[in-house]
């Protein structure tokens, strides 16, 4: 019970400096927008992930380790990995540049983040509508890679427990072959950490695995998805 409150009350402390810098930074990064070059804003953004991860390790103490960063796209790339919580959405943008992330078009109408997000150009799903969304991931992601960015997609579409990993969709596989571009995995294991709808952060180190570029070939989707899922598996339950 004890150590729980304790925990508790740490956790409230990065909530509380957690908030008030993302709207500090938003407002500061939307008054700056019309004059920051392409990588001007996604260093703004950096230091905002920065902060983010800082913050969290000095009230909360998670820490995180990566393996395989020389894996990182130097050209643009599909990014498939599992998803646990928000932390790793935040180190995702900060180390790949340039990134078009793939979001919930709700997540845009949050004041200030959202707003600064809606101005990164982010692809915006309406998950609420499948079949458009599928659609627009399709348009929207390969415009988004003839255009120099990356695309991040998590292929679970939701958030999954820590040590666990649900069924993944075609979509990004869809969006690979339609680009013509290669695929790179990732794994986690963030959930411990930072659970999904859960107020209190664990202590601990979270280690994130990127994976060797993954070429089409002569693979559909569906068989993609299958050697993306199977390696995140995998590697998910090596972490746990």
């Amino acid at each position: 019970m004890i150590t729980r409150l304790f925990l508790g009350m740490r956790s409230f402390v990065f909530y509380v400096g957690y908030y008030s810098v993302t709207i500090f930074l938003s407002i500061f990064f939307i008054l700056l927008f019309p004059i920051l070059p392409p990588k001007g804003r996604h260093v703004f953004a950096g230091i905002w992930c920065g902060f983010a991860l800082g913050w969290l390790r000095i009230c909360c103490g998670v820490k995180y380790v990566v393996h395989g960063l020389e894996n990182l796209p130097k050209t643009p790339a599909i990014i498939l990995a599992n998803h646990q919580s928000s932390w790793e959405t935040i180190l995702f943008y900060k180390l790949v540049f340039p990134v078009s992330p793939i979001l919930k078009k709700e997540l845009t109408q949050i004041p200030f983040w959202g707003w600064s997000m809606r101005l990164l150009k982010p692809i915006a799903i309406d998950r609420s509508k499948p079949r458009e969304a599928g659609r627009s991931l399709l348009i929207q992601g390969v415009d988004r890679i003839q255009n120099g960015s990356s695309v991040i997609i998590f292929p679970e579409g939701s958030r999954s427990k820590y040590g666990s990993v649900k069924r993944f969709s075609r979509g990004g596989a869809k969006l690979a072959i339609a680009a013509n571009t290669d695929i790179i995995p990732i794994a986690h294991n963030a959930g411990y950490c930072w659970p999904a709808h859960e107020f209190i952060k664990r202590p601990g180190t979270v280690t994130v695995v990127i994976g060797e570029r993954m070429e089409l070939g002569e693979r559909g989707a569906s068989e993609l998805t299958a050697d993306v899922e199977s390696w995140i598996r995998k590697i998910v339950d090596e972490l746990s």
